[in-house]
């Protein structure tokens, strides 16, 4: 556990002899404070942090990290931008506030100090699709061998991987770190951090086009993980074979490169791939001159590119095929879509943290496996930019040859429905509604025993609240 000395240390502030004690927690969120812990105000888009410093204090935190001076504040202030004339800083007793010139950058700083006394290996996973899916399996693999950290949550970003290993304490021997990418450098930035030696790489779509640009952009961005791995035999790069894009990110890498796909010229591959419904996944795996028959309770198809990437960093990190297939035929991974019975009898899959075309289709794949009267409720797919018109139409057409009846909505889903009706899903088959419960009252009233529902669109739309609203039917 990081201690008040090597905070202070992170930060090359001196601290001689003073009183010692171990940080049990590093916060962003003053209502998460506890006794002992570090908050940092930190100025996002919705609000300051420096608004809630003393709400930090009255939770117990031992310290504050500001980055300007507050009015009316009671507490001592540590002046990291001044010294005494000497050379010297009096550290005052806590709880005090520290006064830095980026409270942000100062988490990362502190983060990164604290990541090169920790002796573990970092994996670090980044893609369009399935980063969250493929962070948990991978843990999971890595678990039946190792002591294994992992991220939570969306915590992926500038703000949420520092304060991941920060949170971590010690004795872990693997921390499995999900990347997000918004920016071209994001991920170089988080792996100066992070220090992986295993990077995985799920795929490249279209999701955050409109803040990264074109497809080859956020391939760019995407690649900078590969990039920053160590030389070979250190690292090792976890690339997808089945997506041209990602399969030329060898070329980015001087680590050692395992390709996992559907193809039988990759690494690490499967075929005879057989959907067993809820009960999940049955395929033929193979690494080099060996193959076994795995089975999995995962749902849907595109579950086999999660496992795959999990066998190969279980394969990269040293353990056996056999350890790697035994536990992931008891795998526990809580994966974001879940399957839920409503009072009717209908099924509901609700997969609404977030949406892509990439995750979209293939959560219908899924939907065209289950047997039953198929709906779909399908809501906008945000930050497309120069994709959303035919990430939207792939969508409509898809949903045209699965589902039985499409409920929209939001306005960008309208084209989903316009592309259906072209390909020949009948209008009295559509319906477009504004809002999330709109459609949660349509459902409400309409479902029976058989039917399968599927949930999905962008975390904006809060379509969350229509699988609660069905629930409650229960």
């Amino acid at each position: 556990m990081i201690t008040k000395n090597k905070l202070l240390q992170s930060l090359k502030i001196p601290h001689g002899t003073h009183q010692d004690f171990p940080i049990p927690s590093f916060v962003i969120d003053s209502r998460s404070a506890t006794q002992g812990a570090v908050f940092y105000a930190i100025e996002g888009e919705r609000t300051d942090g420096h608004k809630y410093v003393e709400n930090a204090f009255a939770n117990c935190a031992a310290i504050a990290i500001i980055s300007k001076e507050l009015e009316n504040q009671s507490i001592p202030v540590l002046d990291t931008r001044k010294t005494d004339g000497r050379g010297n800083m009096i550290i005052p007793e806590t709880p005090f506030c520290m006064l830095v010139d980026d409270s942000l950058r100062t988490l990362q700083k502190t983060a990164a100090f604290w990541r090169e006394q920790l002796p573990i290996r970092v994996i670090g996973v980044t893609g369009s699709v399935g980063k969250s899916s493929t962070k948990e399996l991978v843990s999971e693999v890595l678990s039946l061998k190792y002591h294994t950290f992992k991220n939570p949550g969306n915590y992926n970003n500038e703000i949420g991987l520092p304060l991941t290993i920060l949170n971590m304490a010690q004795g872990y021997e693997r921390l499995v770190l999900e990347m997000g990418f918004y920016y071209p450098g994001e991920i170089s930035f988080l792996c100066e951090i992070a220090k992986p030696v295993i990077g995985v790489v799920t795929n490249v779509g279209t999701v955050h086009a409109e803040r990264a640009g074109s497809q080859q952009t956020i391939a760019e961005g995407k690649a900078e993980l590969v990039a920053a791995l160590p030389q070979s035999p250190t690292g090792t790069a976890i690339l997808n074979f089945d997506d041209p894009l990602v399969r030329s990110m060898h070329t980015k890498t001087h680590a050692n490169v395992i390709f996992y796909g559907l193809d039988h010229e990759a690494d690490v591959w499967a075929n005879e791939i057989c959907s067993q419904g809820l009960k999940g996944l049955r395929f033929r795996l193979h690494h080099r001159d060996k193959s076994t028959t795995v089975e999995v309770p995962l749902l849907g198809r595109h579950s086999v590119q999660t496992v795959l990437r999990a066998v190969a960093v279980g394969i990269a990190d040293g353990l056996t095929l056999h350890q790697i297939t035994e536990g992931l035929a008891y795998s526990n991974s809580q994966l974001r879509l879940v399957a839920v019975h409503t009072r009717s009898g209908a099924l509901v899959l609700d997969d609404t943290y977030n949406a892509t075309p990439e995750s979209t289709i293939a959560a219908l794949d899924l939907l065209s496996e289950l047997s039953g009267q198929k709906i779909a409720v399908l809501g906008d797919m945000l930050e497309l930019g120069q994709y959303e018109k035919i990430g939207h139409e792939q969508v409509g057409h898809r949903a045209a040859k699965t589902v039985n009846h499409l409920v929209t909505v939001g306005t960008k889903s309208r084209t989903i429905a316009a592309a259906a009706k072209r390909n020949g899903l009948p209008a009295t088959a559509i319906t477009s509604v504004e809002t999330a419960i709109d459609a949660a009252k349509i459902l409400k009233y309409n479902l029976k025993s058989g039917d399968v529902v599927l949930i999905k669109g962008s975390h904006g739309l809060r379509m969350d609240r229509i699988s609660a609203i069905l629930e409650e039917t229960k």
